[in-house]
């Protein structure tokens, strides 16, 4: 009963509860996410360039005028430089809280009533100088706790603070995850309240005495610069930054000829003096920010987050998880999903892009995934417990790997297959008739003695990737590239070959202990296009591969013995081989059964990083030998022939002998003028 619950698909009801429940509760991670989206949304929106200037206090600032700060003189001066160029009004974000050491706060402060500046202070733990107070009208002013409340305002020096045409609080309000990305448009302190630096830009733009606040009791209610009109912002006075808000940026080392009435914030930017904030496009000077937050609010840009939101969220979860869970028992189920969660996405780009509202899909996406995944994974597991059924009642008759395709795919039942190049082994037993007979009487015997030949064969050929097709009696047909590809398919079949061979090695050097005759092998590899898949017959089929490539490998094992050699490769595995085998061309020879010609190769055992000289002679001798028996020089290829059987350390003896012997043969019958030197094999 309890086995049939768990894999009910009806148990993702629970996962889908359990999500339901964290996404209510809505901890800091979930929060974090959520942000994230959303400063994706904001920061994918095109430029809007405003009439805004940051001249940033740089390093080739401090190179022209000196040590920082300056005196507050060359603060006259830059302002007096700024509107002489054009600058419609001058934001100074620097904080002056002292008096010039160096004197200048006079210039300065005579400056600034000839000039529209505005000034910053900074909402603060304690009270440093009095702070203007502003011009504001508010209503309900009995709620003006739900403002956030500083213990007070580190204010610039009286001389100053009286002569500014405007002083707005800078000040950061981070989310959970400490990054900036909504501000406070007002703050209290001491019973007053205080208009942040980009709302006094507005109100002196605008050409306003103060602002207008409207209170209730949960939060900021209406906000407005009477001659600019309302500003929308949420219960805590904040707007959402707008990081489309473009704006120039210039040196104050190097103000241009014509400001065009922009509003110039002067800020310093120069390492060691500044400290950067955190926001959506990363950190940013306090100049740069002011900057976004005045394009902000001048065009009016509302972006908003309803109070709703959450719960709407919410209810679109479990709605859609409801229905998730109805259609995941479906085969097709993931297509409409993922039609469901591309849809979502564009959706809420949409959504933000033409009405400013900030939808929550990360919340959804998520949670979907996640039910889906779980009544999905019911669904194998019911399904897999099908397949266990399945192999029970197969698996004496199958293999156990066509049980696991038959299981994973019930359409590789039908016959047929495709077409792919593939690298194929033939390996057999020489003389296996002389070996049988010692087991005259113990057929038993014989069949261990093949068993202990053929299973570290096998486990060679598997480690290197290679697929057993068949055992033949003491024949074995392999190959590479299928049913999974193998991208270096030639080198991980003659690497198989070359390890078989050193593994008889050892095995017959046990046999011979045991006063048996030792096992010698032929074999043969060549790499063609087959057709590879399910072959038989609708009653009975096996994954095999047919074709002329096959064929030919076949009879390149059969020919291992007539050349006296272990292996013999096909033309067109040598060709892909890498630089780490030293094949031997042995011949072009007419396989029995087919009229045109093949190069053959053997692969001489020491590897080509390490290749004695004496292998390199040898290797241009036999070029040349080669040569002469193709020209039909047979005396010099005697000559050659015969000089070379203890070559390669006598590896290839055999070889040679053999073509000594075919060379006085057509020495006494020559082919003629015609001939195209391609030996046409009698014996498979």
């Amino acid at each position: 009963m309890w086995k049939k619950i768990a894999i009910s698909p009806w148990m993702a009801c629970v996962t889908l509860v359990l999500l339901l429940v964290v996404r209510a509760m809505d901890p800091s991670f979930v929060q974090s996410v959520r942000l994230r989206y959303f400063d994706t949304l904001i920061t994918s929106q095109p430029r809007q360039e405003n009439n805004i200037v940051v001249a940033d206090i740089d390093e080739k600032t401090l190179d022209k005028l000196g040590q920082w700060p300056f005196k507050r003189d060359e603060y006259a001066k830059i302002i007096d430089e700024l509107y002489s160029h054009g600058a419609g009004l001058v934001v100074w974000d620097v904080l002056m809280p002292e008096h010039d050491r160096l004197g200048g706060d006079d210039v300065l402060a005579e400056t600034l009533k000839h000039h529209k500046v505005v000034l910053v202070n900074v909402p603060a733990a304690q009270q440093k100088n009095l702070p203007r107070k502003p011009g504001s009208t508010i209503i309900n002013s009995q709620f003006s706790d739900v403002i956030m409340q500083y213990p007070g305002i580190i204010a610039n020096i009286p001389e100053l603070e009286s002569t500014a045409a405007g002083i707005g609080t800078t000040h950061t309000l981070p989310e959970i995850d400490g990054v900036n990305r909504r501000l406070p448009l007002v703050v209290a302190s001491q019973g007053q309240l205080f208009p942040s630096l980009a709302m006094e830009v507005l109100r002196l733009a605008a050409g306003d005495k103060g602002f207008q606040l409207k209170l209730s009791e949960i939060g900021v209610d209406k906000l407005r610069i009477p001659k600019f009109g309302p500003i929308s912002t949420d219960p805590l006075g904040r707007i959402w930054i707008d990081w489309s808000q473009g704006y120039k940026t210039i040196s104050v080392s190097a103000i241009p000829e014509n400001l065009q009435g922009a509003i110039v914030i002067v800020g310093a930017s120069a390492a060691g003096i500044a400290n950067p904030v955190a926001t959506a496009k990363g950190a940013v000077f306090p100049q740069d920010l002011q900057a976004t937050v005045i394009g902000t609010l001048a065009n009016k840009v509302n972006i908003t987050r309803p109070d709703y939101a959450d719960g709407a969220e919410i209810l679109t979860i479990f709605a859609i998880g409801l229905l998730i869970i109805v259609i995941s028992t479906w085969t097709w189920a993931f297509v409409p999903i993922i039609v469901l969660l591309i849809a979502s996405h564009f959706a809420a780009a949409y959504v933000y892009e033409k009405y400013r509202i900030l939808i929550d899909i990360t919340g959804f996406l998520f949670s979907i995934a996640i039910v889906y995944m779980h009544a999905y994974t019911v669904k194998f597991v019911r399904e897999y417990l099908q397949k266990q059924q399945i192999k029970k009642q197969f698996e004496h008759y199958l293999a156990p790997t066509m049980v696991k395709k038959l299981q994973q795919n019930p359409a590789l039942l039908k016959l047929g297959g495709d077409t792919r190049e593939l690298t194929i082994l033939f390996c057999d037993i020489r003389g296996f008739t002389p070996i049988s007979e010692q087991y005259k009487t113990n057929p038993q015997g014989l069949t261990r003695l093949v068993n202990r030949f053929l299973t570290p064969m096998t486990d060679i050929i598997m480690r290197n990737e290679g697929t057993i097709d068949k055992y033949m009696g003491d024949c074995i047909m392999a190959f590479w590239n299928a049913p999974i590809a193998v991208p270096q398919q030639q080198e991980q079949a003659v690497k198989s070959a070359m390890e078989m061979l050193k593994h008889l090695t050892l095995l017959n050097a046990e046999l011979t202990q045991e006063g048996l005759l030792p096992i010698n092998i032929g074999i043969g590899i060549n790499t063609g296009e087959v057709v590879v898949g399910n072959m038989g017959s609708n009653q009975r089929f096996d994954y095999s591969c047919l074709g002329d490539a096959v064929n030919l490998a076949s009879r390149l094992e059969g020919q291992s013995k007539e050349y006296g050699v272990k292996i013999i490769l096909g033309h067109d595995t040598v060709q892909a081989l890498g630089g780490n085998w030293v094949p031997v061309e042995l011949d072009n020879i007419a396989v029995k059964g087919k009229i045109e010609g093949v190069k053959i190769f053997t692969i001489i055992s020491h590897h080509s990083k390490s290749r004695p000289q004496n292998i390199t002679i040898a290797m241009s001798q036999h070029e040349k030998f080669l040569s002469a028996y193709r020209t039909q020089r047979w005396d010099r290829a005697l000559i050659l022939g015969k000089s070379l059987t203890s070559a390669w350390n006598s590896e290839l003896k055999d070889y040679y002998k053999m073509m000594i012997n075919r060379i006085e043969q057509l020495k006494q019958d020559p082919p003629g003028a015609d001939w195209d030197t391609i030996y046409r094999s009698r014996t498979k």
